[in-house]
């Protein structure tokens, strides 16, 4: 078993099913290859598949994706075995990790299948990125056995299921990590974590905001040398090989940005560092003398640059509430709490910093996670201690999950009733911040209906607070404006009126991507009967909804129906809701130094969803405690 995750090749294919760019690394594939000479129990006749002596073409790996989108009913699959599932299948493995961690299947001169797995399916935007790591022969061998068994799931306590395998190949998680940062890459989504800073910037003006977003100095650095890898020649000398496939669909100033991270984060195919900040400062800074370590200590891989200039450090709790708000005897309302400790360490030399984390009892923490730098060395109830060694630049230094300590920010109810076909009277009752006192302040609050199936015409009615803003499928309320927050009280909202739309037109339903656009060839005449009156429309919506869709393939991944939904949207300054907290007067740095120690928190609303009480939701059941 590979003790590390090294990558067999990776591909990006657009929503069109066609290969924007690939990458192949054949010092990888020729351990792949050696593995398989040493498994001859791999070749096994009542398998029917071979051993694929090279990688397929991109042509291949996009009509193999395209068959399974067809036998699998999406991109991802159902994941389970059902009616349409066929004999090796992934859905005939019956596992929902098969969404995620999927197999292809072509076919070599002789029709003999061959079989690429696990390949590591990430969705980001408009792209399908498929990662190839390498695992042992005899892995493979175990999913094809899976693929052809007759039971259906996997019992407690089975010889063979799918998840126990994937959780003892480290590879996995490395192909997932490698598959996300090129997702982010490709969408311009890489950002570091946000870090609320009060004090003035250390150099001021452009150079400071330049400098600073990557945790370094603004001294000069000489300019590092063009990465490698953009040319033939370059990509011949890391070990690896790329290939262009047609110019739609990937700008060629992303492709270079691929091939110059590839070339420098997991040359030869073994992912070093996957830190896109860390390889940008590599290569717009390059190295100098002045950063070489003291003899004793050794520079960690995740700190290129020590850092010179004005000490400090910087903390902030970021916390995301999640909420679904019933307002319903037989259902209970649920909260819960997703955080981050968020830091930047601008530290000379390479230094520990230690503290007490303040909380983690009364947060009454469910999951809880460190970044690698981190090491947890004392355990409290109250109290622990943590300890790391700050990398370069922002980072995310410890993850949670917990139960809000204190109630809901905003609760009460939203009500909506189609009065006729095409009008619906609405309601809202709301309190804020009750029971939230100073310093906990709310910076700004927005309420937000969402119709994406029916179009506005116009609203009428006044709320008690705030001001209300019209699109073509929503309506907006913003009872709190930024600069306008309330602190140390609570505040009362209602805001009843009524919403006109456009007349139905259920032949004109807008659609998402491919799998949506389906649904309006599988048209019969029962559904042509359902636009005659509004009782069959609720109906057919239903039936739409109801099919084998993914919810992220829908305009709106909570709406059940047409309108039976508010969306809330807030920020909270002040404090943490779960009741984390970082003393800076107790954060130790060894060796000792003078930097000050700055502390922020925020909190913001994710998906905090106020159901229509007099409509349908979907809700799960809960174990009592």
């Amino acid at each position: 078993m590979p003790s590390s995750c090294c990558i067999r090749a990776l591909w990006i294919l657009t929503n069109q099913d066609t290969v924007v760019f690939s990458r192949r690394f054949p010092v990888v594939e020729k351990r792949w290859r050696a593995a398989c000479e040493r498994s001859k129990s791999f070749m096994e006749d009542d398998l029917k598949y071979n051993v694929v002596p090279s990688l397929p073409t991109d042509s291949e790996i996009a009509d193999a994706f395209v068959d399974r989108k067809k036998r699998e009913g999406s991109a991802r699959g159902f994941g389970i075995r059902i009616n349409q599932s066929v004999e090796g299948s992934d859905s005939w493995v019956d596992d929902p990790i098969t969404r995620h961690i999927i197999s292809l299947c072509t076919k070599n001169e002789e029709e003999k299948k061959l079989v690429l797995w696990p390949l590591i399916l990430h969705i980001k935007g408009h792209y399908c990125i498929l990662v190839l790591p390498l695992v042992e022969p005899d892995h493979l061998k175990t999913y094809t056995r899976m693929c052809k068994r007759s039971d259906c799931g996997n019992a407690v306590g089975a010889d063979e299921s799918l998840s126990p395998l994937l959780l003892n190949l480290p590879s996995i998680t490395g192909a997932f990590m490698v598959g996300h940062m090129i997702g982010d890459i490709i969408t311009g989504d890489v950002t570091e974590p946000e870090i609320v800073i009060s004090a003035s910037p250390s150099v001021g003006g452009l150079l400071d905001s330049l400098t600073g977003s990557i945790g370094i100095s603004a001294r000069a650095k000489p300019v590092a040398a063009p990465v490698a890898g953009s040319t033939a020649s370059g990509a011949a000398a890391s070990g690896a090989m790329a290939s262009d496939a047609p110019k739609i669909g990937l700008r060629s100033l992303d492709r270079d940005a691929i091939r110059s991270f590839i070339s420098s984060a997991m040359p030869f195919g073994t992912p070093l560092d996957l830190n896109y900040t860390n390889i940008s400062a590599v290569k717009m800074n390059g190295f100098s003398s002045a950063d070489i370590p003291p003899a004793d200590q050794k520079q960690p891989a995740w700190k290129p640059y020590l850092y010179r200039g004005k000490q400090r450090i910087l903390f902030t709790i970021h916390e995301t509430v999640h909420a679904a708000m019933y307002d319903r005897d037989e259902i209970p309302d649920s909260k819960k709490i997703s955080g981050q400790v968020n830091c930047r360490a601008e530290l000379e030399g390479l230094p520990d910093v230690m503290f007490p984390l303040i909380g983690l009892d009364t947060a009454r923490v469910e999951l809880l996670s460190f970044h690698p730098c981190a090491q947890v060395p004392e355990h409290g109830n109250e109290k622990q201690s943590l300890m790391f060694s700050p990398p370069l630049g922002s980072f995310v230094l410890m993850r949670y999950q917990a139960f809000c300590g204190m109630g809901p920010p905003i609760k009460g109810f939203y009500q909506l009733s189609m009065v006729s076909e095409n009008e619906g009277a609405f309601l809202f009752k709301l309190r804020l911040m009750e029971g939230y006192r100073a310093p906990l302040s709310m910076d700004f609050c927005t309420v937000t209906m969402p119709f994406p199936r029916r179009r506005v015409l116009s609203f009428d009615g006044t709320p008690s607070i705030g001001t209300v803003s019209v699109a073509e499928h929503l309506v907006e309320w913003k009872i709190i404006t930024t600069g306008r927050g309330i602190s140390g009280k609570s505040v009362e909202a209602t805001f009843p009126g009524t919403v006109k739309f456009a007349p139905w037109q259920p032949q004109r339903l807008p659609t998402s991507g491919a799998v949506l656009g389906n649904m309006e060839d599988e048209e019969s005449d029962a559904e042509t009967e359902s636009t005659n009156n509004m009782a069959n429309v609720e109906d057919f919506l239903m039936e739409k909804m109801n099919k084998d869709l993914q919810a992220v393939d829908l305009e709106e991944p909570f709406c059940w129906q047409a309108y039976d939904y508010a969306k809330v949207s807030f920020k909270i300054m002040g404090g943490s809701l779960s009741g984390m907290s970082i003393d800076p007067k107790s954060v130790s740095i060894f060796p000792a130094v003078k930097a000050p120690v700055e502390f922020s928190t925020q909190v913001t609303s994710g998906d905090y969803i106020l159901w229509n009480t007099l409509g349908k939701c979907p809700v799960a059941a809960t174990p009592k405690a």
